[in-house]
């Protein structure tokens, strides 16, 4: 009976080479097979076992079979994290790798064109233990396991939108960090976005209103109704570099565009209209900021981020001192710095005549209503007029719209 050849696991530093010995830990060849079946289901590079076995079950062993060795890294009991686990043969060609992760899950990976060492397609997690299984062409088998260092620090995320809403089409996907994010490459490389119709998209790096690191994904125009947005942010041990640390686990979220809807904010005309795939559903009087100082209104296109109802407003916490401080009714917020569409009925008898608010857009108690009732979070507000503070800023909410297409692209870290 011909022998089984058998492969030992040996660390990489150094690598010193175990020879295939004939007495096998699964001597029977059906063993052998067993084996190779329940790790193919994980396993990559099918084009290299070909080439290395001539296809099928693999070549039977055969005493004329090289001597081989296998060295596996990351190795030991307190190893880097944020590496990918690559295992080596020094002579012959891999057929099947397989890396799992105590607790579930494994890491997919790649066999390289000439058979000799296999990649996985992801790093490897902190403080996670995980065990190889490498089996050889010839049919040789054997296990090897390490165990990653813990994070000294971790990253975390808030994600938005949340899951499984359904938003306007302007709503971007946005991601902002806890930490700063130095390797924002790596970062990037980490975040699948797929669309149900292939919608062109970019992420490009911003800075939140709050200061922290952020990255927003948006097509070159508005989302076309009913597109189903995915995120698979594959982040669970990628570094995010100094003072950021270790990601310890994945995210992902799931979203759908609803009805196109626009408001228009026209402050020169003191008019706020609301169309629906292009037709006009409400147009009402209203007053935004009082020109020639800090009350001005901002223009561009600012996104509705939440609807928030009754809320109490003080003048404070915009930096206006002690102008104002009451309870406002169907508050719609359009950036972080402060700026609702809401009721303002103390201002009636500036709406459609003359902007005299604090920044906000004031509207009747029955016009805000109805707006409420009609848009959605990701809508669009397009705000237009002459005495404003500026342009919506990338980071003040979501104004990523403010910025030209070629320019966004030029703000991913992949280029």
């Amino acid at each position: 009976m011909t022998p089984v050849m058998r492969a030992y696991l040996v660390p990489a530093r150094p690598p010193r080479p175990a020879r295939l010995a004939p007495a096998a830990r699964f001597a029977p060849a059906a063993g052998a097979a067993v084996l190779g079946l329940a790790l193919t289901a994980c396993s990559g590079g099918a084009a290299a076992t070909d080439r290395g076995a001539g296809g099928g079950g693999g070549a039977a062993p055969s005493e004329a079979a090289a001597p081989a060795a296998i060295t596996v890294s990351p190795h030991g009991t307190s190893a880097v994290a944020g590496r990918p686990v690559t295992v080596t043969l020094a002579a012959g060609k891999l057929r099947e790798v397989t890396v799992s992760a105590d607790g579930g899950g494994a890491l997919t990976g790649r066999i390289s064109a000439d058979g000799r060492t296999w990649t996985s397609d992801r790093m490897a997690a902190p403080g996670t233990t995980y065990r190889v299984k490498a089996r050889d062409t010839s049919g040789s088998a054997d296990t090897a396991s390490f165990t990653t260092r813990a994070a000294g620090k971790v990253n975390k995320l808030t994600l938005a939108p949340g899951k499984n809403t359904t938003v306007g089409i302007a709503q971007p996907l946005s991601i902002v960090f806890d930490n700063p994010v130095k390797d924002k490459a790596a970062v990037e490389k980490a975040l699948k976005v797929s669309t149900s119709n292939d919608t062109e998209g970019a992420w490009g790096w911003v800075r939140d209103h709050s200061g922290r690191d952020r990255v927003d994904w948006r097509p070159e125009k508005y989302w076309k109704p009913g597109t189903r947005i995915t995120l698979d942010a594959e982040l669970n041990g990628v570094d995010s570099g100094p003072a950021g640390g270790f990601f310890v686990r994945d995210y992902a979220t799931t979203f759908t565009v609803g009805a196109s809807q626009v408001v228009e904010v026209n402050l020169d005309r003191h008019r706020l209209t609301l169309r629906r795939d292009g037709r006009t559903v409400m147009d009402v009087p209203v007053s935004g900021g009082t020109p020639g100082g800090d009350k001005r209104s901002w223009r561009g296109t600012a996104v509705l981020m939440s609807k928030e109802g009754t809320i109490n407003m003080r003048s404070e916490t915009v930096g206006l001192g002690d102008a104002y401080d009451k309870m406002v009714d169907y508050s719609m917020r359009l950036t972080w710095s402060g700026m609702y569409a809401h009721a303002a009925p103390w201002n009636a008898a500036y709406f459609g005549r003359a902007n005299h608010s604090s920044g906000c857009v004031g509207m009747s108690d029955a016009d805000a209503a109805a707006l409420y009732r009609q848009v959605r979070v990701g809508d669009p507000f397009e705000i237009t007029g002459k005495d404003t503070k500026g342009t919506v800023a990338e980071g003040n909410g979501y104004g990523a719209w403010n910025v030209s297409w070629a320019d966004w692209r030029t703000r991913s870290a992949l280029g």
